[in-house]
């Protein structure tokens, strides 16, 4: 103080910092202050406001706006926050243009003031996170029932709350599919699964070149078929080339092989078949949740991963120790995080819980 005071007769004016800083806040705190002040709010991205009450989650209209929520699966418009995307930024948040932003955590600083008559923020000047070391979506409190438990007895718990669940019909899952899998950057196509090509969602069929329903789990392994359940849960059916589709069969999944034509990356032999490299560790998630989902207690065959080859029609798949090792090599992505959410709010109403915690497969097969 003295040397302020000093240094002010000395002719040394002192000025203290006018920086503001901006401490974030979240969506809830953003509904209740729309007083035209500025914030950076954290929240999850939740679908595009298109009306004051309505927020869609796919078919995206265009990049201008989108919903965030402190959760990623709020439903309720009531507690979503409507911001208005700049041109700046719709290249990299807009919607259409990117749907997987969907279920992503990002942050937006703007002026928190009413959007399509709806809490909202305008005037957006900076958006952040939604990075590939983002945590996936918070699905609150719907894995409730598994907390605390281990081995046998996690499994059981993931049972009981993934067996919730709406049933589609196998009809029912091409449509389900073209959503689920929407190429992130052309909202007109699907990806397939094992090839990674990128093809019209028009195109589905049993033709060459065509994409059908693959079933990552083979139908043949316990022999459900396409019966409504196991064979038509969309968190193994994915959209393939029919003729890659041919070429994986039944087969069980390992590494080696030789390479597989339409599917850079892939590699096949007599027992087994390995995906691209990409996509590994979604194909070893999907084996680990139908092993959860289906243990033989609702009329269908128990389904268990096992370390062998060539399982044929006994409701085994393998090879665990490899599955294992693919779902730590390749953790869960933007794209995978986007489908488990759209079959939770939109399809299933039910979660791939290793999506959500991928540690959870080492405590249930050590």
């Amino acid at each position: 103080m003295v040397v302020s005071v000093v240094l002010a007769l000395l002719g040394f004016g002192i000025t203290p910092s006018t920086a503001a800083t901006t401490a974030t806040i979240s969506v809830s705190t953003a509904i209740g202050r729309q007083d035209g002040s500025t914030a950076t709010v954290e929240g999850y991205v939740v679908g595009q406001p298109t009306a004051t009450s309505t927020v869609v989650r796919s078919n995206f209209p265009n990049d201008y706006a989108l919903a965030l929520a402190d959760s990623a699966a709020q439903t309720s418009t009531s507690a979503m926050l409507y911001v208005q995307i700049p041109s700046a930024f719709r290249a990299s948040y807009g919607l259409q243009t990117n749907p997987g932003r969907l279920g992503q955590k990002i942050t937006v600083t703007g002026t928190l003031a009413a959007y399509f008559s709806h809490p909202g923020l305008k005037n957006a000047t900076a958006f952040g996170g939604g990075g590939s070391d983002d945590p996936g979506p918070d699905p609150g409190d719907y894995y409730a029932g598994a907390e605390g438990k281990t081995g046998p007895a996690l499994k059981s718990a993931l049972h009981t709350i993934i067996s919730s669940q709406t049933k589609l019909t196998y009809d029912q899952v091409w449509n389900a599919l073209k959503d689920t899998d929407q190429d992130p950057a052309n909202s007109n196509n699907v990806i397939e699964i094992y090839s990674g090509r990128s093809i019209s969602k028009s195109t589905n069929g049993g033709d060459p070149d065509d994409w059908n329903r693959e079933h990552v789990w083979a139908k043949s392994h316990g022999d459900f078929g396409t019966a409504t359940g196991p064979g038509t849960d969309i968190h193994h059916l994915r959209p393939e080339d029919v003729s890659v589709n041919g070429v994986r069969g039944n087969l069980d999944f390992d590494n080696g092989g030789s390479a597989v034509a339409q599917c850079t990356g892939c590699t096949a032999d007599s027992d087994s078949f390995a995906p691209r490299p990409a996509v590994r560790g979604d194909v070893a998630r999907m084996i680990f949740y139908m092993a959860v989902r289906y243990d033989g207690g609702d009329g269908f065959a128990d389904l268990e991963p096992n370390n062998s080859v060539n399982n044929g029609s006994a409701p085994y798949i393998g090879k665990l120790s490899v599955l294992k090792a693919w779902a730590a090599a390749d953790p869960p992505d933007a794209f995978e995080q986007r489908r488990n959410e759209v079959i939770y709010t939109t399809y299933q109403h039910n979660r791939n819980p290793f999506i959500d915690h991928p540690e959870w497969i080492t405590s249930i097969w050590p």
